[in-house]
Formats: C-alpha cells, sequence, structure tokens
C-alpha cells in the first residue's frame, strides 16, 4: 500500500515548504527516541516522520510522489535501491535535515550529559550556538542622528552604534555574541531589536515626520514667516496669505535619514494651527467687530 505522506507529517497536499518543516519539526522533536526512551513505537513513528519529509521537502521527489504515489515509479524505496544506503538513520542528510537537528537537537543531552550531535549517535557534532534577540530603547531624536549603547558580556563591555534612521524592529547584528557553540561550533549571533520611543512634537510615518506649527491669525490672514522645529536645526516656512488650519507644508528632506544611506531623507510635513487670542480689551473687540462686518 502506498504510504500517505501528507497524512504522516499531518499536512494538506497543498501544503507549502514553510507549512511542511514547521510540521516536520514539531513531529521530529515529539517523536525523537532520545526524549522518549519509554515509548514503545517512537522510534519507528520518528522513521516514517523522516521518510515522509525526505520526500515532500524535496520539490523533484514530492512532484513525482503526486503524480506516482511514489517518488520511484517502479517502487523502489525513496531511499534508493538498498534502504540502508542513505536513510535517514545513516543521517548522509541534505543541508535542510542538518539545520533542523542543528536547532533541536545540537545541545547537550538530557541523558548522560552527552552531546546530541545527531538524532540517534549521541556523537559530539559541531554545532553553531542559538542567536539572541535583545531590545535596545532610543528616543526618536537619537534615531535621527544614529546612538551608541554600551552592552555587557560576561566580563566584557561591548559597544554598539545603532544607525541613523532606525526604526521600530530594526536589528541590529553583533556577530559571535549570542549563545556559545557546541563541540567547537561558531558561537550565534545576538541581535538588538530597536524600539524607538514616541515622541512628543513628532509623528513618524516611515522616514517622513509630521509637525504642528503654531500659525498666529493675523500671520494666517496677512501671510509672514513661522518657524518650524526640526530635529535638526529650525528652518523658516513662508506662509500665504489666506492660510487655513491643518494645511500642510511639505519641507523636503528635512525628515528622517534613510537606513545606511545617510544621504538620502524623507520629508517634514508642517501642519497648520492657527491660534486667536484668547483675551481681547473692549477696544479690541470693537475693532474685530468692525473687521467682521466688512466680510
Amino acid at each position: 500500500m502506498a504510504k500517505d505522506y501528507y497524512k504522516t507529517l499531518g499536512v494538506s497536499r497543498s501544503a507549502t515548504e514553510k507549512e511542511i518543516k514547521q510540521a516536520y519539526r514539531k513531529l521530529a522533536k515529539k517523536y525523537h527516541p532520545d526524549t522518549n526512551p519509554d515509548t514503545p513505537n517512537a522510534e519507528a513513528r520518528f522513521k516514517e516522520i523522516n521518510e515522509a519529509y525526505e520526500v515532500l521537502s524535496d520539490k523533484e521527489k514530492r512532484a513525482t510522489y503526486d503524480q506516482f504515489g511514489t517518488v520511484n515509479p517502479q517502487q523502489q524505496s525513496p531511499w534508493g535501491a538498498n534502504p540502508a544506503q542513505g536513510s535517514p538513520f545513516t543521517y548522509t542528510t541534505n543541508g535542510d535535515f542538518g539545520d533542523i537537528f542543528g536547532s533541536l537537537f545540537g545541545r547537550r543531552g538530557e541523558r548522560g550529559g552527552a552531546n546530541v550531535g545527531s538524532p540517534f549517535s549521541g556523537a559530539g557534532r559541531s554545532a553553531k550556538g542559538q542567536d539572541i534577540e535583545q531590545k535596545v530603547t532610543i528616543t526618536l531624536q537619537e534615531a535621527y542622528a544614529g546612538a551608541i549603547r554600551l552592552i555587557t558580556k560576561g566580563d566584557r563591555t561591548v559597544r554598539v552604534n545603532i544607525p541613523a534612521g532606525a526604526k521600530n524592529g530594526t536589528k541590529v547584528r553583533l556577530s559571535g555574541e549570542g549563545e556559545a557553540g557546541m563541540s567547537g561550533g561558531l558561537s550565534g549571533d545576538l541581535y538588538l531589536v530597536v524600539d524607538v520611543e514616541p515622541d512628543s512634537r513628532f509623528e513618524r510615518e516611515g522616514d517622513d515626520l509630521t509637525v504642528e506649527v503654531k500659525v498666529d491669525l493675523f500671520t494666517a490672514l496677512l501671510g509672514g514667516e513661522v518657524e518650524v522645529p526640526t530635529l535638526g536645526r529650525p528652518i523658516k516656512l513662508k506662509v500665504p496669505a489666506g492660510t487655513q488650519s491643518g494645511r500642510r507644508f511639505r519641507l523636503t528632506g528635512k525628515g528622517m535619514p534613510v537606513v545606511n544611506q545617510a544621504e538620502k531623507h524623507g520629508d517634514l510635513f508642517a501642519r497648520v494651527l492657527i491660534t486667536v487670542p484668547e483675551h481681547l480689551n473692549d477696544a479690541q473687540r470693537e475693532m474685530v467687530e468692525q473687521l467682521k462686518a466688512t466680510f
């Protein structure tokens, strides 16, 4: 009877490569013999899972299997004419298997303290240490100019440069500063994940900024100049007569720098907020009434 590899991994026939890999990782970890020594069928189930993944993770094998129900139209084993050669238990695996088992089992085992280099042998095999992510918070001003943080690693202090233009989620990689590797393997990397604090003056959207600029009633009526704050130096903006509240003026290139492209900047939008006097004396009120009557 033909084997249903999709059923073995618990995925649909239309499953993506990512879905197949995720299902495999979950099942391989669940049924690994080293972590299930008291489960009688763990090894057999694990073998079925590996066999299914070996076929479905290979585009050509999967296409043949989908067409004929086997990876060999002559009903040969998917491991070749001799099932013992190249089977999942000799672990002459492709890179995909190696990556997965390195992350799942490339650590010190629970039994006897052995390095689990392969799912069965328990022999030490070099494996890269796990990557680590660590949050780092900066202000918008620091994001504009770039920032420096000092990270303590054991008895060492590592200086980290956060690039100008960093956004929420920007990752800064520190090679070799993650977890130590196993059996002489390389150390993992440390990724600092940037979190930019909200700013009370500026709204950010990508590399663009918006700032609210107060314009007095008379400048809005007659026109004039106002000062616009930026994350650098303030600049002057000419306001035309008759400017309405809420109008936005684009100041090209006055926004955030683009990460790793210091010469490029987003834009700054100045949004007008017209202000009016809160208190008028009698003479001023009379003049305003006269002005009102002319409209």
